[in-house]
Order: C-alpha cells, then structure tokens, then sequence
C-alpha cells in the first residue's frame, strides 16, 4: 500500500492499495462506504468487485484509491492499470459489468470529492483514466466535473428502463394493437401453469450452475456471450451472488412448470432500480410458444411492486430492437476521460479510436450482456 501526499487536504490519508489480500480484507468498511454513497450499483460492491479481480485480475495490476476521513473509508476508486493499448487506469470489473463509477460518502460534502480527485490526478501523470459506462449522476461524474487538466466526455453504451409497476398498468402504457398481443402472451403464462419463486441463500450456488447449464441450453448451436460458458465466470457468480442475495442487493428466481424448473434468473438490486442481469430457460419454453421477455418482466413487476421500494426495472446496457416494444426510456451511460498535459496524447488516442469504432458501428453492432443479451464480451 503506497500514501499518496496529503497536501493539506482535510482527510487523514489517501491511499493507493496495490495488495490483493488487503482488497480482501475491506469487505466491511467498503460495504458501509457503499451504503453511504447514493448512486453506487451492485457493480460497485466490495462482493462483486473482489470476486471479479479473483477471477480476471492481472497479477500487479491493482490500483485501490483509497480516501479516509477520521479514520473512516470516505472515498474509493476501484481500478487497475493495463498496459495495452497504452497505459491506462479502467475501473475493475471489465466487460460483463454493466456500470462503472467510484464510491464517494455522502456526508464527507467535497472534502472526500476532492482527496479522490486529487489522487487520481497523481495517477494520471503516467497513465489515461479512463471511466467506462457511468450512469448519469454516478459518482465519477463529480470527479470529472472538477478535475483540473485535460478531459473529455463521450457516449458509452446505451440502456433501457422502465417504471416499476404492475403488469397491467405496464402493459397499460401501449399501444392497443400492441397491449393485446402482450396480454395474450400473459394469459398464455397463466394457462400453461408457469410460475416463480425465489430461490432461498443457502440455495445460491446450486441456483447459479442451474442458470448456466440452462443458458448453453438455451444458446445451443446460437451465437452466445463465450464469457458465459467459461467456468471462471461461474466462479465469479458463485462468490459475488452469494453475499450479494444475503446483503439484499441480488435475487434469485426460478421459473417451474409441471414442477419441474424450466428457467432460472438473476437480478441485481440498488437502492432505485432493479436490473435483469442473467438468465437461462429449458428451449420447451420456447417449443410451447412461450413468450420468455414477458414472462421475465410479468415475474419483475409482480416482485418489485410488491415491495415497494424501487422506481426503476433496468435492462442493462444494449438497445435490440425487442426490447423497445414495452415503451421503455433510453439512457445513456457514459466515458469519462481523464489526463494530465503529460497523458494528453493519450487521451487524444482514445477520442479518435472511439471515433473510428463508431463509424465501423454502422456495419458491426457492439452487443451487450443486459437483459435478454447474445453478447459477445470478453472480461
């Protein structure tokens, strides 16, 4: 663990953590830090982003910028530094985390704000930060807001959401043609006997290699995500889900008919919005005509407006064209880049090579790994 200079700033250290058994060891006070901060997702925390350096770290690589106010853990940067295709610092979590951002406690006010920043600015003398797939109002746009040297902001992947309500009120919003076929389907569900249930903690792991077995089932001879069918990815679900279920930031569902379990689904929980992550359905769902995106949502709806505590049922990142039939709004994540005068060239590099991979979008489509995805995504 390397201290960066204080600088005067009213904090009582910041800290570069480059140990991976130190990273092990924070679980406790990077949970209360990420309770603290209001925009933090499931992606930021300590369950999902140690299991994912267990699985897909690089050996000295890691970069923790760690922020602490009387001795409390006020401000974190969760990042490792990689060398291709220059050096640069990326948030932990790679390709199948859908939202990247750093944590920053509510009640430190600028005082954590600007230590983070600070931090980072020392980093960036040898190496671009580059900020993938910020949500509007995360944490790392205050970070961009107020860093001093060369930056620039561009569009990163799309996602689409809805309002949590019940299924008719959803379905209520749509065009009538299109409300019809919808409540078909739902009838459908209802006449064939399909229902749901969540799955229990000590069931967690059991639930998961369910899920994967049937997702490779339900891909079968299909393009599909080979992320997905890598055991180290199951890995990584097993040890994030977990903890996840029992913090209540993950839930576990499972689809039956005729007793038998046909579907498995998880999705992640923040403090506003639910998010369909992963799921795998038996193709007989698919053989008897059943509609599997309604029957997901028809499942969401029913659990989050019984609960009563979140506006918003994500689908992650990726715009295909199903996905737009239930009226959902589009909002789009962010990159955030960030340099000093020395890493300018750098930062100029990724602004023309996110050029050149959008003009090559008209004819390749960067696929996603949300709701519903057929990505294609390395870590």
């Amino acid at each position: 663990m390397t201290t960066v200079a204080d600088r005067a700033l009213p904090v009582d250290s910041v800290e570069v953590c480059t140990d991976d058994r130190v990273f092990a060891g924070l679980a406790e006070e990077w949970g209360r830090l990420h309770r603290a901060c209001p925009s933090a997702t499931p992606f930021q925390s300590h369950a999902w982003l140690h299991s994912w350096w267990q699985s897909y770290g690089t050996p000295g690589g890691l970069r923790l910028v760690l922020v602490r106010h009387r001795g409390e853990l006020v401000g974190a940067a969760p990042l490792m530094r990689v060398s291709r295709p220059w050096p640069t610092l990326v948030p932990i979590g790679g390709a199948i985390t859908d939202f990247g951002d750093v944590l920053l406690d509510e009640t430190a006010d600028t005082r954590g704000t600007r230590a983070l920043t600070d931090a980072l600015a020392e980093l960036a003398r040898t190496a671009l930060i580059d900020f993938r797939e910020v949500r509007p109002g995360g944490a790392a746009q205050r970070i961009y807001l107020g860093w001093r040297g060369p930056r620039h902001r561009l569009p990163d992947s799309a996602c689409l959401e809805l309002p949590v309500l019940p299924m008719d009120q959803l379905i209520r919003r749509l065009p009538s043609a299109r409300a019809q076929r919808i409540r078909n389907k739902v009838n459908k569900l209802t006449r064939l006997g399909v229902h749901w249930r969540v799955v229990g903690h000590d069931e967690t792991e059991s639930a998961l290699r369910r899920l994967l077995a049937l997702h490779r089932l339900q891909w079968q001879d299909r393009k599909v995500a080979p992320e997905h069918l890598r055991p180290r990815f199951l890995e990584h679900l097993i040890r994030s889900a977990g903890p996840m279920v029992r913090s209540g930031e993950a839930v576990i569902k499972e689809y039956l008919l005729d007793g038998e379990v046909v579907g498995v689904e998880l999705t992640l929980l923040s403090r506003t919005w639910a998010g369909i992550y992963l799921y795998g359905v038996h193709p007989q769902l698919r053989e008897r005509r059943t509609d599997v995106a309604t029957m997901l949502l028809r499942a969401a709806t029913e659990q989050l407006a019984a609960d009563g505590e979140r506006q918003v049922l994500s689908l992650l990142r990726g715009d295909e064209p199903y996905k737009y039939r239930w009226a959902p709004e589009t909002v789009v994540n962010e990159r955030l880049l960030l340099a000093r005068r020395r890493t300018a060239p750098l930062l100029a590099a990724a602004v023309g090579g996110a050029a050149a991979r959008r003009r090559a979008k008209q004819v390749l489509r960067r696929p996603a790994s949300g709701f519903g995805a057929q990505a294609t995504n390395s870590p």
